[in-house]
């Protein structure tokens, strides 16, 4: 457990600064607002697993709305709220740092959850049992899952998801699995792989090389999987990446 809090840290610290801790796109994130059915007048609004608000920065400006983000992270919650006084969107926006799987808000208070590349941490489908009961009626939930775009995956692919994330699935078994979780998927949008590139890794590289030749051993691990994990998805990223699903609580 102690390593794995210290490769945890050593992985925050790697990713700080950064405007994204995952791949996403701002125009991508427009493009599935522009596909949400319509919510109510001042809808109350989730980012979980916001990381440093990327996605909770544009809900908040969209929607005019508050938006409670929760992350683990109150160094990536105090780099979003340093964003958003800079955009005069603090009053719009409650950091929580908490665990995404144990929030003890009231039942029937959100009318629209999003979730970008963090569900995994405690599985999708755990994901949705804890956040079915928190939707209002007919809430919209947005989660971005990384998934197989082909089918079957190549098995060199195949092979080196059961390290990186062995709880991966095609794009039909998650529809099939949020379809079972007192859900309605309404649509699926394939993330572009030019967003991993332009919004994630390519400023990755940027925050690696300055910590490239540091002593700690944790951090050289850490690094080392993230540049392995790079190079892999330029071979494969026609083969795996995000999909963003968009379901209703039914």
């Amino acid at each position: 457990m102690e390593d794995q809090e210290k490769y945890t840290e050593a992985l925050v610290k790697l990713h700080s600064g950064l405007a994204r801790q995952g791949p996403g796109d701002a125009s991508f994130t427009d493009y599935i607002i522009d596909r949400l059915p319509e919510l109510p007048p001042s809808p109350r609004i989730a980012d979980i697993g916001c990381g440093a608000g990327a996605g909770t920065l544009i809900l908040a400006k969209k929607y005019r709305s508050k938006v409670k983000a929760v992350d683990f992270s109150k160094t990536f919650l105090d780099q979003m709220m340093h964003q958003a006084r800079l955009e005069g969107l603090e009053d719009l926006i409650e950091p929580i740092a908490c665990d995404m799987g144990n929030l003890d808000w009231e039942p029937g208070t959100i009318d629209l959850l999003w979730s970008e590349g963090a569900a995994y941490t405690i599985t999708v489908e755990k994901a949705l049992k804890v956040w079915r009961p928190l939707m209002a009626a007919d809430g919209i939930v947005v989660i971005s899952e990384m998934t197989y775009f082909s089918n079957p995956a190549p098995e060199a692919v195949a092979q080196y998801m059961t390290g990186l994330y062995p709880g991966i699935k095609t794009e039909a078994g998650n529809v099939d699995l949020i379809n079972a979780s007192g859900f309605q998927v309404l649509a699926a949008h394939r993330l572009p792989s030019k967003a991993w590139w332009d919004n994630y890794y390519n400023p990755l590289r940027k925050n690696i090389m300055k910590l490239k030749d540091t002593t700690d051993s944790v951090m050289q691990t850490v690094i080392s999987d993230t540049e392995e994990e790079m190079q892999f998805f330029k071979e494969y990223q026609s083969d795996y990446g995000y999909t963003f699903f968009i379901m209703r609580a039914i």
